[in-house]
């Protein structure tokens, strides 16, 4: 199950993420609420723990942005105020549960465990964009027909274009869903990447499916504009 967690305090979030990560979830984390809803285009999370408070933008305004989107995907929000009002803007906002701080880690791994069980199933076994076909579950590639060999990473990736086709994909969220925090990623390196993927998808078919936008990133469905 992929989870985000959105949390300013650094030790709150290292606390969360690690034992998240302890029960075999895997976890990605945002400090502030821009950079959650650009990862939530990016990837697809099961649940979205989100803290109410938050520097910029609230985890009210993350959450009704989330809703405008129809996102499918189970909001746990965490504050500290236990107030009705408080609990009910939270949950007009968009959230579908609600716990107050302080709180017991394993009251949060049974909260986090019955959203995800509201909102699965919902990964699609095949994506597909046109001719284009992307087997989720064998990581298998097709464009008209032909069978394409794509690496672990180079699949992934291309996941990531179809599953955001029709926007753009910035180099930011790309090297955050793909190599996650675990290193820094030269923007060279992305770019190597997509250059294989355009080679071996473009090789059996005479219309190119991945549009490069210069000083943002990649998409499918846009017009290019570099």
């Amino acid at each position: 199950m992929n989870i985000l967690v959105v949390e300013d305090d650094a030790n709150m979030a290292q606390l969360l993420a690690q034992g998240l990560r302890e029960e075999s979830y895997a976890v990605d984390v945002a400090r502030d609420g821009v950079t959650a809803l650009e990862l939530s285009r990016a990837t697809s999370f099961d649940v979205i723990v989100l803290d109410v408070m938050l520097p910029g933008m609230s985890g009210l305004d993350v959450a009704r942005r989330l809703r405008c989107r129809k996102q499918e995907v189970g909001v746990l929000m965490l504050t500290a105020r236990d107030a009705v009002p408080d609990i009910v803007d939270g949950l007009d906002a968009g959230a579908d549960d609600y716990l107050t701080k302080p709180f017991s880690f394993q009251e949060l791994l049974a909260r986090v465990r019955s959203l995800a069980r509201r909102t699965a199933p919902k990964a699609r076994n095949v994506l597909e964009c046109g001719e284009l076909v992307l087997e989720i579950n064998t990581f298998r590639t097709f464009r008209n027909g032909k069978e394409i060999r794509l690496s672990f990473t180079e699949f992934r990736l291309l996941e990531l274009l179809v599953r955001n086709q029709g926007r753009v994909v910035l180099r930011a969220a790309i090297a955050e869903a793909i190599w996650g925090d675990r290193r820094e990623i030269e923007v060279n390196t992305i770019d190597a990447f997509v250059r294989l993927v355009r080679r071996k998808i473009d090789d059996v078919a005479p219309e190119r499916l991945i549009h490069t936008h210069r000083g943002l990133g990649y998409s499918v469905g846009v017009a290019n504009c570099a």
